[in-house]
C-alpha cells in the first residue's frame, strides 16, 4: 500500500485568548478523521481528511486535504461507506499519515497565532474493539 499525492485543501487557526493572557496547564487535544472514502479506479482510493488540534479554551487548528491510497484493498471505499471501518493496518498507515503530515503545518501556525506548538506527535493506535468505528458524519477519530 503506497499512499501518493498528499495535499492540503482548508487550514483554520483561531486563539481565543489575548495575546499574553496567563496560560496556566494547556491541554492540547489531537483528532484525525476519515471524512470521505472514494474508489478511483480498481487499484487507487481517494480519501478525504480532517486534523484537529484543540486548545483547551485557549484557540484550534483545523487542516482539511487528501490523499490517494495505491494497494491491495480494492473494496476498501465500499467498505468505508457502508460501515466507515476500515483494515488495521490500513487505519494506521492512514492516520499515521494525517499526522506525520498536518503537525508541521499545525506547528507553524500556532507559532502565527502566538499558541503552543501541538507536540509531542500523538500515538496512532488501532484496536479490535469498537474504538475504530466511526460516527456516521465522519470518520475514524484518532486522538
Amino acid at each position: 500500500m503506497k499512499i501518493k499525492n498528499f495535499e492540503l485543501t482548508a487550514i483554520d487557526a483561531e486563539r481565543y485568548s489575548k495575546k499574553g493572557a496567563k496560560k496556566g496547564n494547556i491541554k492540547i487535544n489531537h483528532n484525525s478523521s476519515v471524512t470521505r472514502m472514494e474508489k478511483m479506479d480498481a487499484n487507487t482510493t481517494h480519501v478525504d481528511f480532517r486534523f484537529t488540534a484543540n486548545y483547551s479554551g485557549m484557540g484550534k487548528i483545523k487542516i482539511e486535504g487528501s490523499f490517494k491510497i495505491i494497494g491491495e484493498y480494492p473494496d476498501l471505499a465500499e467498505k468505508w461507506q457502508k460501515e466507515n471501518k476500515m483494515p488495521n493496518e490500513v487505519a494506521k498507515k492512514v492516520h499515521t499519515t494525517i499526522i506525520n503530515n498536518c503537525i508541521p503545518e499545525a506547528v507553524g501556525l500556532a507559532k502565527n497565532i502566538n499558541l503552543p506548538p501541538p507536540i509531542p506527535l500523538p500515538k496512532v493506535n488501532v484496536s479490535e474493539d469498537k474504538s475504530n468505528t466511526t460516527s456516521p458524519k465522519g470518520g475514524m477519530e484518532v486522538a
